[in-house]
């Protein structure tokens, strides 16, 4: 499979007041060692997502966390049950952020988010907007289904989006490979967390 394209960031486009950290859907049920949907992979992410979360913070950067619940009754999953097994039900530890991810009282969470698009049925787009957000620093998992989810709708509201490779994991290195270069086409920055942390 090819590699994805890497294009030249738009560095005059990236400010601290207009760039937001969007870690998506980093729960126990996705990374916890035998966890329903545990991402190979998944936990090795953890310091680098938290060393872009300082970055974050220290620049003034909004820090977003997006956390996936469904209602414990099921009904709100819609056909998701048809590919998915249970997981993230509100009310159980499936659904909390997972061990060793650092997080600030001046942190933004996204719950309730019922969908693998992050902006779908949320308050995404509102905070976002109300913030005069036009880059969005995506990381997180997982990249085929979350990730790129939430980055294909974050392209198509006009936001521009840095996505760091190192920063993502999938549930095998086909469906990364993948969806890294479907996102390079058109949607997304391919790039480091440390070329990031060095803007």
């Amino acid at each position: 499979m090819r590699e994805p394209l890497v294009r030249p960031l738009p560095v005059q486009q990236i400010q601290p007041n207009n760039t937001a950290l969007l870690v998506i859907d980093m729960e126990r049920d996705f990374l916890d060692e035998r966890a329903v949907q545990e991402t190979p992979g998944g936990r090795a992410l953890i310091p680098t997502i938290n060393q872009l979360s300082a970055w974050a913070r220290a620049h003034g950067l909004p820090v977003i966390f997006t956390l996936e619940m469904h209602r414990p009754d099921h009904s709100d999953y819609g056909i998701e049950l048809e590919y998915d097994p249970v997981h993230c039900l509100e009310g159980t530890a499936g659904c909390t952020l997972v061990a060793g991810l650092e997080t600030s009282p001046g942190d933004h969470r996204i719950t309730g988010k019922r969908r693998y698009d992050s902006f779908h049925g949320t308050d995404l787009d509102l905070l976002l907007r109300s913030r005069r957000i036009e880059n969005l620093v995506c990381c997180g998992v997982t990249t085929h289904v979350c990730v790129m989810s939430t980055v294909f709708t974050a392209r198509h509201l006009d936001y521009r989006v840095l996505l760091a490779r190192d920063a993502v994991a999938a549930v095998s290195p086909d469906h990364q490979a993948a969806a890294l270069l479907c996102m390079s086409d058109v949607f997304a920055y391919i790039t480091t967390s440390a070329e990031v942390r060095a803007l």
